[in-house]
């Protein structure tokens, strides 16, 4: 431990705290969008207000947040600047994967130990450094979590040599350590590495142009025999695992940015129509009508499945959270795109915020492990098929 220990910070005080941060973050979004640039001026800012220990818990020097909290405090966030919320979700999940989600998994005493060296050196760095994290685990194979995984950890004297490639790495070119799930020679365990950024052998390729969260910056990752000293293994072999069969909540966090976006529509079609002088226009009214209704069940069903998250979750818990993932990640988009027609020809032009959130709405229905075809596969077969439980 750090031997800093604060008070947790309120839900609201957090909310509140994000709010502004948020604000700030708006007035950059349309240029980071526009040069497909990360948003280096938004992480200092939040390393500034000590957002990048918002996950880790208090004892740790963070500032404590649970996983619900960070629920309320990235939709804030993704409310102003979603591509922003995205990339730093990719680092909280990290902070909650090793701290609030492993305390509830199952350790022998030997592991326990391990894991609380490797929280401290994890947090440390956090804190003390501000070092920021990555979570690059897709690699284009397979749909599940812990299917299709070929990047190689081999151990080696203090730790592994890392071979593979990673695809859709967001923040690949500002992360301090790029978090990623590898497998060993003969071990069918998961590991979860913290690779180095500027690593020996550690090469970032590809171009970066997408239709939307141009700002997230995910290129490619390529590993030639990457050295991974072996206090960077931050949980103990199957830990992953464990995370995602007993704790397969944790693959919501994608949408926290997207129910923001949803709100961020609402606020800028608001504003737009208000701008206009069309408030009083019947048809105006009805399709703002329409759009609080979308989000607010996105975001209500959200909360509740974030609300009940835990471990080993029941089917009927289980099947929400891939509903509320549909209801966020189709939302988005039919929200976005409802704005349009209500604003008019006018809001497709830059730099209207409403045609950036259209582009970014877009993306989020393709991302693995829990992409909307996964969820409906599930839901599909939820009930009907024995054997459709298993989260990963």
């Amino acid at each position: 431990m750090t031997g800093k220990m604060r008070p947790a910070m309120r839900r609201d005080e957090l909310v509140e705290e994000a709010a502004g941060l948020g604000r700030r973050f708006a007035t950059r979004a349309a240029k980071f969008d526009s040069e497909a640039g990360f948003p280096y001026e938004d992480f200092a800012d939040l390393r500034d207000a000590r957002f990048l220990g918002l996950c880790v818990p208090t004892e740790y020097g963070g500032l404590g947040a649970s996983f619900a909290d960070y629920c309320r405090v990235s939709n804030e966030l993704g409310r102003h600047a979603p591509a922003t919320a995205l990339t730093f979700n990719m680092h909280c999940v990290t902070m909650l994967l090793v701290g609030q989600i492993a305390a509830d998994l199952h350790w022998s005493a030997a592991e326990l130990v391990t894991l609380q060296a490797r929280r401290a050196h994890l947090y440390a760095g956090v804190v003390e450094r501000g070092s920021l994290h990555a979570q690059p685990f897709s690699e284009g194979n397979a749909p599940g979590a812990t299917a299709g995984i070929q990047t190689v950890a081999e151990p080696v004297d203090g730790g592994f040599l890392v071979t593979g490639r990673k695809i859709f790495a967001s923040l690949s070119e500002a992360a301090d350590l790029h978090n990623i799930v590898a497998l060993s020679p003969g071990d069918d365990r998961v590991r979860f590495l913290g690779v180095p950024a500027g690593a020996d052998g550690l090469r970032i390729e590809g171009d970066w142009d997408p239709v939307g969260m141009r700002a997230t910056l995910s290129r490619n990752l390529v590993f030639d025999r990457v050295f991974v000293p072996q206090e960077n293994e931050w949980l103990p072999p199957g830990g992953f695992d464990q995370a995602a069969t007993r704790w397969p909540h944790f693959y919501l966090t994608l949408s926290f940015t997207y129910v923001g976006l949803m709100r961020g529509v609402l606020d800028a079609t608001q504003e737009y129509v208000l701008r206009s002088g069309r408030q009083a226009h019947p048809i105006k009214q009805h399709g703002w009508a329409e759009l609080q209704v979308i989000y607010e069940q996105a975001r209500a069903l959200q909360h509740a499945v974030v609300d009940e998250a835990g471990t080993d979750p029941a089917p009927d818990s289980l099947r929400r959270a891939w509903a509320a993932m549909v209801a966020v990640m189709e939302g988005a988009p039919q929200m976005a795109s409802l704005a349009l027609r209500v604003g008019g020809g006018r809001a497709l032009l830059k730099p209207e915020p409403l045609e950036r959130l259209f582009r970014d709405a877009r993306c989020g229905a393709t991302m693995l492990p829990w992409s909307v075809e996964v969820c409906l596969e599930r839901l599909g077969r939820a009930g009907l098929v024995e054997g459709t439980e298993a989260p990963a």
